[in-house]
This record gives structure tokens, sequence and C-alpha cells, in this order.
């Protein structure tokens, strides 16, 4: 028990390093795919199960995923990009990132003050450093 709480809080850290202090990114989250638990999220964003369980159903079919859209967060989301690895959608000056490695989901958002590639490259740098380490 002690040691999943070590890793919940080396993960707060990572998203903390990696994605906040860009300025780039305003919320975030790791999340573990096999059974939609949030493992990490920044201060202030609460995901709640069917809202995890719908962003995670959006990598299953890409194409209708583009077609449809997100709805997250209260909001239709345009999707900008959707593959069987990362998703982008956006909806007027905010947006959402979602990128997915081995066994774990990260979710990020940024609004209007921020620039979307920025996101998405941090996101991406981190999907890759789990992907390597075979997470």
């Amino acid at each position: 028990m002690a040691a999943d709480a070590v890793k919940m809080n080396q993960l707060s850290n990572l998203l903390q390093d990696a994605l906040i202090s860009t300025g780039h990114v305003h919320q975030c989250a790791i999340i573990r795919r096999n059974d939609a638990n949030v493992r990490a999220s920044s201060l202030g964003f609460n995901l709640y199960p069917d809202q995890v369980s719908l962003l995670l159903d959006a990598f299953k079919n890409p194409p209708q995923t583009r077609q449809d859209g997100i709805y997250f967060d209260e909001a239709q989301y345009k999707c900008i990009r959707a593959d069987k690895n990362s998703i982008y959608a956006k909806c007027t000056k905010k947006g959402l990132v979602l990128v997915k490695t081995v066994t774990l989901m990260i979710i990020a958002t940024y609004n209007e003050n921020m620039f979307p590639s920025v996101c998405v490259e941090a996101v991406e740098k981190l999907a890759d450093y789990f992907k390597e380490k075979g997470m």
C-alpha cells in the first residue's frame, strides 16, 4: 500500500515537471488503461469514471472519433487528430490532448493563453518516456 502511494507521488511530480511546468498545460492526468484508474492528476483536475471510460473508448474507433469529436468537461470538442495512439481535440479556445502508451493514457488540457503545439509536444514526450519504460 505504501509503495503505491510513493508511486502516485512520483507520477504527480512527473506531471508537474514534464507538463504543468511548461506553462502550456492547464490540467493533466495519468490513467491506467486496464482498469481506468486515475494514477495521478494535477491539482483540482477531477475525472469521473464515466469520463475516463469515454476518453479510453475514443481510441477504439479513430475514424468515428474524428467524425463525432469528443464530449468532455461539459463541452463538445472537435477532433483535430485521432489515431491508435494520439487524439487531439479543440473546443473554441481550449483543447484536449490524449496519448496512449502500453499501459497508460495521458490526458492534458490547454486554454486560450497557451500554445497547443507545446502542450502536444510535452504530452507526446512524456508518453515516449513511458513507452521506453514499457509502461
